[in-house]
């Protein structure tokens, strides 16, 4: 990694990647998926803790579950899109570190005696982890459309009803339409929004 990746591919992450609400009728595959996690997995999350948790809703079956958490606005991008990604995190997600970090044999406890800095961490980590699956997307020729404009507690109810996940945000995925993007919005500068210290 002592290159920084090319001009282009900077295009495909950054530069020209865009948020899409209009969707082409071109179904994404089982195998670019798996691809997909593939490559989240391998981001970095606290302690590897890896909270979040993906749910890939592609049936109509599954569409029409989601619909009634929906806010009217990402109602129709989210029922035309070929896939929506439901990120969520797992509460017990600490179960797994004896798995995932097992150099620290006590890192569960880290977040058992603390049901709040457990939360935060697993909402933090998720979080990161639904940009590294916007990212890995892109980097795998997908358009992404994430929001977070739904009902968390219809949604769980509907999804993770006694499973002890959490929604966090959603994420629509497939081969964005062009013809539904809006112009580009402008962004802070560095002296707006950084500092170097």
């Amino acid at each position: 990694m002592a290159e920084p990746i090319d001009s282009a591919a900077l295009d495909t992450l950054f530069r020209e990647a865009r948020t899409h609400n209009k969707w082409q009728d071109r179904p994404v595959s089982d195998e670019t998926l798996r691809q997909l996690y593939d490559l989240v997995k391998l981001a970095p999350t606290s302690a590897n803790a890896s909270p979040a948790r993906f749910v890939f809703v592609r049936s109509a079956e599954g569409k029409e579950k989601l619909r009634p958490a929906l806010s009217a606005g990402n109602l129709d991008k989210t029922m035309t899109a070929p896939v929506t990604v439901i990120v969520a995190w797992d509460e017990r997600f600490y179960d797994k570190l004896p798995v995932l970090f097992p150099h620290a044999p006590d890192a569960k406890s880290w977040f058992t005696g603390s049901a709040a800095f457990a939360e935060a961490t697993a909402f933090r980590n998720s979080s990161m982890q639904a940009a590294y699956l916007i990212l890995a997307a892109r980097a795998l020729g997908l358009d992404t459309g994430p929001m977070s404009g739904f009902d968390n507690a219809k949604l769980d109810e509907a999804f993770f009803a006694g499973t002890g996940w959490k929604s966090n945000l959603l994420v629509n995925l497939g081969y964005g339409d062009a013809s539904g993007l809006f112009g580009r919005l402008p962004r802070l500068s560095f002296d707006e929004a950084a500092d170097l210290a």
